[in-house]
C-alpha cells in the first residue's frame, strides 16, 4: 500500500500540458471604473495631506524656513523686531494643509469623472478596434 504522500508526489512529478488562453477585453463597466477611481482619489487625498505635513515639518526642523526668513529680512533691509518679514505672514501649516485638502477634494470629483469618460471612449473604440487581447499561459 502506498501512502497519500506517495500518491501526491507521483501526481506532481507529471508534467502538465501548457495551455494558452486568449481573452479579449470588449467592455469596461462604468460603475466599476468610478468606484476604483474614487478609491484611488481617496488614497491620493490622504497621501497628499501626509506628504504636505511631513515636508513642512522637515523644512522647519532642518532650518530652511529660518534661513528663508533671514534672507527675506536681508533683502528688505529689516533688522528684525515687530516689522520683520517672515514666511508665516504669507503661509503657515494650517493654510497649507487646507490648500492640499482642497486640491485633494477637487481631485476626488475630477478623477472619477475622467475615468468614466475614458471608459466610455474605450467602449466606443472597441467597436472599431475589437478590443485588447490578453494571452495567458498555464505552466
Amino acid at each position: 500500500m502506498t501512502s497519500v504522500a506517495d500518491r501526491l508526489a507521483q501526481k506532481t512529478s507529471r508534467k502538465t500540458a501548457s495551455k494558452q488562453v486568449r481573452l479579449r477585453l470588449v467592455h469596461i463597466d462604468y460603475w466599476s471604473v468610478v468606484k476604483l477611481a474614487l478609491l484611488l482619489a481617496g488614497c491620493a487625498l490622504i497621501i497628499g495631506l501626509v506628504v504636505t505635513l511631513l515636508l513642512w515639518l522637515l523644512l522647519e526642523q532642518t532650518g530652511v524656513i529660518n534661513s528663508v526668513n533671514q534672507l527675506l529680512n536681508d533683502v528688505t533691509g529689516n533688522k528684525g523686531g515687530a516689522d520683520a518679514v517672515t514666511i508665516d505672514k504669507f503661509i503657515n501649516l494650517p493654510q497649507l494643509l487646507m490648500f492640499a485638502g482642497g486640491v485633494g477634494l477637487l481631485n476626488f470629483i475630477v478623477y472619477p469623472a475622467l475615468a468614466a469618460v475614458c471608459a466610455f471612449l474605450y467602449n466606443l473604440t472597441v467597436r472599431v478596434t475589437g478590443g485588447i487581447v490578453f494571452g495567458y499561459t498555464n505552466g
